[in-house]
Protein backbone atom coordinates (compact mmCIF):
# COMPACT_ATOMS: atom_id res chain seq x y z
CA UNK A 1 0.00 0.00 0.00
CA UNK A 2 1.08 3.33 -0.74
CA UNK A 3 2.14 5.75 1.77
CA UNK A 4 0.32 9.30 1.39
CA UNK A 5 3.09 11.40 3.28
CA UNK A 6 6.66 12.08 2.51
CA UNK A 7 9.93 13.34 3.91
CA UNK A 8 12.39 14.00 1.09
CA UNK A 9 14.96 16.41 0.35
CA UNK A 10 15.19 18.61 -3.51
CA UNK A 11 17.93 19.18 -4.58
CA UNK A 12 18.46 21.53 -8.38
CA UNK A 13 20.93 23.05 -9.82
CA UNK A 14 20.45 25.61 -12.60
CA UNK A 15 22.10 26.92 -16.18
CA UNK A 16 22.63 30.28 -14.26
CA UNK A 17 25.28 28.50 -11.62
CA UNK A 18 23.85 30.71 -8.90
CA UNK A 19 24.59 27.61 -7.16
CA UNK A 20 22.83 24.47 -5.65
CA UNK A 21 19.18 24.58 -4.37
CA UNK A 22 18.29 22.38 -1.38
CA UNK A 23 15.28 21.99 0.24
CA UNK A 24 13.98 19.22 3.31
CA UNK A 25 10.27 18.62 1.74
CA UNK A 26 6.85 17.33 3.58
CA UNK A 27 4.30 15.97 0.92
CA UNK A 28 1.06 14.79 2.00
CA UNK A 29 -1.93 13.00 -0.55
CA UNK A 30 -5.27 12.66 -0.09
CA UNK A 31 -7.34 9.83 -0.81
CA UNK A 32 -8.68 12.23 -3.82
CA UNK A 33 -5.17 12.64 -5.21
CA UNK A 34 -4.71 15.95 -3.81
CA UNK A 35 -1.29 17.28 -2.79
CA UNK A 36 -0.10 19.77 -0.48
CA UNK A 37 4.00 20.61 0.66
CA UNK A 38 5.75 22.17 3.22
CA UNK A 39 9.44 23.92 2.72
CA UNK A 40 10.86 22.99 5.84
CA UNK A 41 14.52 24.06 5.35
CA UNK A 42 15.97 25.32 2.27
CA UNK A 43 19.58 26.84 1.73
CA UNK A 44 21.37 27.61 -1.37
CA UNK A 45 25.05 26.29 -1.78
CA UNK A 46 27.42 29.12 -3.77
CA UNK A 47 29.80 27.30 -6.65
CA UNK A 48 33.33 27.76 -5.64
CA UNK A 49 35.44 29.38 -8.50
CA UNK A 50 36.41 26.11 -9.65
CA UNK A 51 33.11 25.09 -10.10
CA UNK A 52 31.76 27.59 -12.06
CA UNK A 53 34.43 27.19 -14.38
CA UNK A 54 34.01 23.50 -15.14
CA UNK A 55 30.49 23.83 -15.54
CA UNK A 56 31.10 26.57 -17.97
CA UNK A 57 33.72 24.55 -19.98
CA UNK A 58 31.87 20.72 -19.94
CA UNK A 59 29.93 21.89 -23.00
CA UNK A 60 33.12 21.41 -25.04
CA UNK A 61 34.75 18.58 -23.31
CA UNK A 62 35.38 15.38 -24.76
CA UNK A 63 33.56 12.33 -23.61
CA UNK A 64 36.40 10.47 -21.42
CA UNK A 65 36.65 14.16 -19.95
CA UNK A 66 32.95 14.56 -19.45
CA UNK A 67 33.17 10.87 -17.58
CA UNK A 68 35.61 12.47 -15.53
CA UNK A 69 33.43 15.50 -14.63
CA UNK A 70 30.79 13.32 -13.86
CA UNK A 71 32.08 11.76 -10.71
CA UNK A 72 34.07 14.63 -9.65
CA UNK A 73 30.66 16.17 -9.64
CA UNK A 74 29.18 13.62 -7.86
CA UNK A 75 31.41 13.68 -5.45
CA UNK A 76 31.24 17.33 -4.35
CA UNK A 77 27.45 16.83 -4.71
CA UNK A 78 27.03 14.34 -2.30
CA UNK A 79 29.61 16.20 0.18
CA UNK A 80 27.18 19.50 -0.34
CA UNK A 81 24.29 17.41 0.22
CA UNK A 82 25.40 15.71 3.10
CA UNK A 83 26.38 18.80 4.78
CA UNK A 84 22.93 20.24 4.57
CA UNK A 85 21.11 16.33 6.14
CA UNK A 86 24.20 17.17 8.90
CA UNK A 87 23.18 20.79 9.27
CA UNK A 88 19.68 20.72 9.88
CA UNK A 89 19.82 16.78 11.50
CA UNK A 90 17.31 15.39 9.29
CA UNK A 91 16.56 12.04 9.54
CA UNK A 92 14.06 9.49 8.39
CA UNK A 93 13.88 10.46 4.67
CA UNK A 94 12.26 8.46 2.06
CA UNK A 95 14.57 9.61 -0.36
CA UNK A 96 16.54 12.66 -2.60
CA UNK A 97 15.66 13.67 -5.79
CA UNK A 98 18.61 15.36 -7.57
CA UNK A 99 17.77 17.17 -10.73
CA UNK A 100 22.27 17.14 -10.93
CA UNK A 101 23.30 19.76 -13.03
CA UNK A 102 22.38 19.47 -17.20
CA UNK A 103 26.05 19.87 -19.53
CA UNK A 104 24.37 19.27 -22.53
CA UNK A 105 20.56 19.44 -23.88
CA UNK A 106 20.19 18.64 -27.67
CA UNK A 107 17.09 16.80 -27.40
CA UNK A 108 16.86 17.08 -31.21
CA UNK A 109 19.42 14.76 -31.29
CA UNK A 110 18.52 12.14 -28.67
CA UNK A 111 20.91 13.92 -26.18
CA UNK A 112 20.17 15.24 -22.82
CA UNK A 113 23.46 14.75 -20.18
CA UNK A 114 22.88 15.70 -16.07
CA UNK A 115 26.19 15.15 -14.47
CA UNK A 116 25.57 14.39 -10.86
CA UNK A 117 23.28 11.33 -11.50
CA UNK A 118 25.63 8.43 -10.86
CA UNK A 119 24.74 5.57 -8.58
CA UNK A 120 27.23 6.54 -6.41
CA UNK A 121 25.38 9.31 -4.92
CA UNK A 122 23.60 7.06 -3.15
CA UNK A 123 26.46 5.24 -1.16
CA UNK A 124 27.78 8.31 -0.61
CA UNK A 125 25.28 10.41 1.14
CA UNK A 126 23.21 7.21 2.65
CA UNK A 127 20.04 7.63 1.23
CA UNK A 128 17.71 6.50 -1.26
CA UNK A 129 17.93 8.74 -4.65
CA UNK A 130 16.17 9.39 -7.01
CA UNK A 131 17.52 11.53 -9.96
CA UNK A 132 18.17 11.41 -13.87
CA UNK A 133 15.10 13.02 -14.60
CA UNK A 134 15.12 14.12 -18.06
CA UNK A 135 16.67 10.97 -20.42
CA UNK A 136 13.74 8.90 -20.38
CA UNK A 137 11.85 11.40 -21.84
CA UNK A 138 13.92 11.96 -24.48
CA UNK A 139 14.67 8.40 -25.37
CA UNK A 140 10.54 8.36 -25.95
CA UNK A 141 10.89 11.48 -28.58
CA UNK A 142 10.20 13.92 -25.85
CA UNK A 143 12.27 17.40 -25.14
CA UNK A 144 13.13 16.30 -21.45
CA UNK A 145 12.07 19.88 -20.73
CA UNK A 146 10.19 21.39 -18.69
CA UNK A 147 9.79 19.17 -15.90
CA UNK A 148 8.52 21.43 -13.58
CA UNK A 149 4.48 21.20 -15.20
CA UNK A 150 3.40 18.65 -13.29
CA UNK A 151 4.67 20.27 -10.35
CA UNK A 152 2.55 22.90 -11.53
CA UNK A 153 -0.45 21.16 -12.46
CA UNK A 154 -0.78 19.66 -9.55
CA UNK A 155 0.12 21.69 -6.35
CA UNK A 156 -0.26 25.30 -8.17
CA UNK A 157 -3.17 24.82 -10.55
CA UNK A 158 -5.25 28.33 -9.50
CA UNK A 159 -3.02 30.29 -11.71
CA UNK A 160 -3.59 30.75 -15.20
CA UNK A 161 0.05 30.51 -16.26
CA UNK A 162 3.42 29.54 -14.25
CA UNK A 163 6.37 31.41 -14.90
CA UNK A 164 9.65 30.59 -14.04
CA UNK A 165 12.76 33.29 -14.87
CA UNK A 166 15.75 31.04 -14.43
CA UNK A 167 18.76 30.63 -16.61
CA UNK A 168 15.75 30.41 -18.87
CA UNK A 169 12.89 31.71 -18.92
CA UNK A 170 10.01 28.53 -19.15
CA UNK A 171 6.13 28.96 -18.65
CA UNK A 172 3.34 25.66 -17.80
CA UNK A 173 -0.67 26.74 -18.47
CA UNK A 174 -3.79 24.64 -19.13
CA UNK A 175 -5.21 24.37 -22.49
CA UNK A 176 -7.97 22.65 -23.42
CA UNK A 177 -7.70 20.17 -20.53
CA UNK A 178 -4.14 19.86 -21.24
CA UNK A 179 -0.93 20.89 -19.35
CA UNK A 180 1.42 22.32 -21.61
CA UNK A 181 4.44 24.25 -21.19
CA UNK A 182 7.52 25.28 -22.81
CA UNK A 183 10.80 27.34 -22.77
CA UNK A 184 10.69 30.96 -23.91
CA UNK A 185 14.22 32.28 -24.24
CA UNK A 186 17.43 32.75 -22.42
CA UNK A 187 17.19 35.09 -19.12
CA UNK A 188 20.06 34.54 -16.23
CA UNK A 189 22.51 32.49 -18.68
CA UNK A 190 22.86 35.94 -20.82
CA UNK A 191 21.98 38.58 -18.10
CA UNK A 192 24.88 37.59 -15.95
CA UNK A 193 27.53 37.32 -18.12
CA UNK A 194 27.25 40.84 -18.69
CA UNK A 195 26.50 41.81 -15.19
CA UNK A 196 29.97 39.79 -14.58
CA UNK A 197 32.04 42.01 -17.00
CA UNK A 198 30.68 44.68 -14.83
CA UNK A 199 32.11 43.17 -11.59
CA UNK A 200 28.89 41.57 -10.13
CA UNK A 201 27.46 38.20 -9.77
CA UNK A 202 23.75 39.36 -11.45
CA UNK A 203 22.21 42.53 -12.18
CA UNK A 204 20.53 43.43 -8.90
CA UNK A 205 16.89 44.84 -9.69
CA UNK A 206 17.76 45.59 -13.12
CA UNK A 207 19.73 48.37 -12.00
CA UNK A 208 22.30 48.26 -14.56
CA UNK A 209 19.78 47.53 -17.19
CA UNK A 210 17.86 50.66 -16.18
CA UNK A 211 21.50 52.81 -16.62
CA UNK A 212 21.76 50.94 -20.47
CA UNK A 213 20.81 52.77 -23.54
CA UNK A 214 18.30 50.18 -25.66
CA UNK A 215 19.79 49.35 -28.66
CA UNK A 216 17.07 49.39 -31.82
CA UNK A 217 19.53 47.51 -34.07
CA UNK A 218 20.37 44.85 -32.29
CA UNK A 219 16.71 44.42 -30.70
CA UNK A 220 15.60 43.96 -34.45
CA UNK A 221 18.12 41.21 -34.82
CA UNK A 222 17.58 39.56 -31.26
CA UNK A 223 13.98 39.52 -32.86
CA UNK A 224 14.58 37.38 -36.23
CA UNK A 225 16.11 34.22 -34.23
CA UNK A 226 14.13 31.43 -35.35
CA UNK A 227 13.16 29.35 -32.43
CA UNK A 228 10.70 32.38 -31.63
CA UNK A 229 8.71 30.86 -34.61
CA UNK A 230 9.03 27.54 -33.41
CA UNK A 231 5.57 25.83 -31.96
CA UNK A 232 5.94 24.13 -28.47
CA UNK A 233 7.13 21.34 -27.70
CA UNK A 234 10.39 22.96 -27.49
CA UNK A 235 13.12 23.74 -25.32
CA UNK A 236 16.25 25.59 -24.59
CA UNK A 237 20.14 24.58 -24.10
CA UNK A 238 23.04 26.93 -23.46
CA UNK A 239 24.17 25.46 -27.03
CA UNK A 240 21.16 27.46 -28.44
CA UNK A 241 22.38 30.32 -26.46
CA UNK A 242 26.14 29.89 -28.13
CA UNK A 243 24.76 29.81 -31.47
CA UNK A 244 22.11 32.09 -31.09
CA UNK A 245 22.61 34.79 -28.57
CA UNK A 246 25.78 35.78 -27.76
CA UNK A 247 26.84 36.22 -31.74
CA UNK A 248 24.26 39.07 -31.94
CA UNK A 249 25.24 40.75 -28.66
CA UNK A 250 28.66 40.11 -29.21
CA UNK A 251 29.23 41.40 -32.62
CA UNK A 252 28.03 44.99 -31.95
CA UNK A 253 30.07 47.81 -30.51
CA UNK A 254 27.74 48.68 -27.35
CA UNK A 255 28.85 48.37 -23.73
CA UNK A 256 27.66 45.70 -21.10
CA UNK A 257 24.97 48.00 -19.51
CA UNK A 258 23.58 48.80 -23.44
CA UNK A 259 23.39 44.64 -23.68
CA UNK A 260 22.10 44.23 -20.39
CA UNK A 261 19.06 47.04 -21.61
CA UNK A 262 18.85 45.70 -24.86
CA UNK A 263 17.98 42.13 -23.98
CA UNK A 264 16.24 42.53 -20.56
CA UNK A 265 13.40 44.90 -22.61
CA UNK A 266 13.89 41.31 -25.36
CA UNK A 267 12.92 38.88 -22.43
CA UNK A 268 10.07 41.23 -21.38
CA UNK A 269 8.81 41.38 -24.95
CA UNK A 270 9.48 37.31 -25.72
CA UNK A 271 7.36 36.25 -22.20
CA UNK A 272 4.36 39.24 -22.78
CA UNK A 273 3.44 37.50 -25.95
CA UNK A 274 2.61 34.73 -24.28
CA UNK A 275 -0.10 35.56 -22.13
CA UNK A 276 -3.40 36.24 -22.61
CA UNK A 277 -4.63 39.85 -20.71
CA UNK A 278 -5.85 39.86 -17.28
CA UNK A 279 -4.12 36.95 -16.94
CA UNK A 280 -2.96 35.75 -13.36
CA UNK A 281 0.84 34.70 -13.31
CA UNK A 282 2.94 33.08 -10.48
CA UNK A 283 6.43 34.31 -11.35
CA UNK A 284 9.35 32.33 -9.41
CA UNK A 285 13.32 31.89 -9.93
CA UNK A 286 16.19 34.44 -9.42
CA UNK A 287 14.41 36.59 -12.12
CA UNK A 288 11.22 37.20 -10.31
CA UNK A 289 13.57 39.61 -8.26
CA UNK A 290 14.75 41.78 -10.90
CA UNK A 291 12.57 44.83 -11.07
CA UNK A 292 13.50 46.09 -14.11
CA UNK A 293 12.08 43.08 -16.12
CA UNK A 294 8.85 42.43 -14.36
CA UNK A 295 7.92 46.22 -15.10
CA UNK A 296 8.60 45.68 -18.55
CA UNK A 297 6.68 42.72 -18.62
CA UNK A 298 3.80 44.76 -17.46
CA UNK A 299 4.28 47.35 -19.58
CA UNK A 300 4.07 44.97 -22.66
CA UNK A 301 0.75 42.90 -21.61
CA UNK A 302 -1.97 44.01 -18.56
CA UNK A 303 -1.75 40.67 -16.83
CA UNK A 304 -2.00 40.23 -12.28
CA UNK A 305 1.74 39.15 -11.62
CA UNK A 306 1.92 37.07 -8.24
CA UNK A 307 5.66 37.17 -6.69
CA UNK A 308 5.08 34.64 -3.72
CA UNK A 309 7.20 34.20 -0.55
CA UNK A 310 11.07 34.58 -1.03
CA UNK A 311 11.34 30.99 -0.12
CA UNK A 312 9.32 29.77 -2.51
CA UNK A 313 10.67 32.12 -5.46
CA UNK A 314 13.97 30.87 -4.64
CA UNK A 315 12.91 26.94 -4.21
CA UNK A 316 10.12 26.16 -6.31
CA UNK A 317 12.19 24.24 -8.65
CA UNK A 318 13.83 21.96 -5.92
CA UNK A 319 10.70 21.62 -4.27
CA UNK A 320 9.15 20.20 -7.73
CA UNK A 321 11.78 17.81 -8.66
CA UNK A 322 11.42 16.74 -4.62
CA UNK A 323 7.85 16.10 -5.96
CA UNK A 324 9.32 14.40 -9.48
CA UNK A 325 10.72 12.00 -7.14
CA UNK A 326 7.90 10.90 -5.08
CA UNK A 327 5.80 10.47 -8.04
CA UNK A 328 8.58 7.99 -9.39
CA UNK A 329 8.85 6.17 -5.67
CA UNK A 330 4.80 5.97 -6.25
CA UNK A 331 5.55 4.70 -9.81
CA UNK A 332 3.14 7.73 -10.77
CA UNK A 333 3.64 9.81 -14.09
CA UNK A 334 5.58 12.62 -13.75
CA UNK A 335 6.52 13.53 -17.32
CA UNK A 336 3.77 14.52 -19.34
CA UNK A 337 3.68 13.86 -23.52
CA UNK A 338 1.38 17.21 -23.38
CA UNK A 339 4.36 19.27 -22.02
CA UNK A 340 7.63 17.26 -23.61
CA UNK A 341 6.57 15.88 -27.38
CA UNK A 342 7.48 12.33 -25.71
CA UNK A 343 5.23 9.70 -27.28
CA UNK A 344 3.45 9.06 -23.88
CA UNK A 345 2.96 9.81 -20.35
CA UNK A 346 5.76 8.38 -18.23
CA UNK A 347 6.92 7.85 -14.73
CA UNK A 348 10.93 9.45 -15.52
CA UNK A 349 13.65 9.32 -13.54
CA UNK A 350 16.15 6.17 -11.54
CA UNK A 351 16.17 4.82 -8.15
CA UNK A 352 19.33 4.31 -6.26
CA UNK A 353 18.50 2.20 -3.37
CA UNK A 354 21.25 2.33 -0.50
CA UNK A 355 24.38 0.51 -0.38
CA UNK A 356 27.07 0.68 2.07
CA UNK A 357 29.81 2.62 1.72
Amino acid sequence: MLQNEYKVIGVMSGTSLDGIDLAELHFSVSENKTWTFKILASETISYPSEWIKKLKEGISYSEENLKILNKEYTVYLAEVINQFINKHKLKNLDAVCSHGHTILHQPDKGITLQIGNLPDLATLIQQNVVCDFRVQDVELGGQGAPLVPIGDQLLFSEYDYCLNLGGFANVSLEREGERIAYDICAVNVVLNKYANELGFDYDDKGQFAIEGTFSLSVSGLLETVPFYRVLPPKSLGMEWVSHEIFPILEAQSINSKTKLRTYTDHIARQIARQFHKDSKVLVTGGGANNDYLIQKIKFHKKVDIIIPSKELVEFKEALIFGLLGVLKLREEVNCLSSVTGASRDHSSGKIFRIKSA
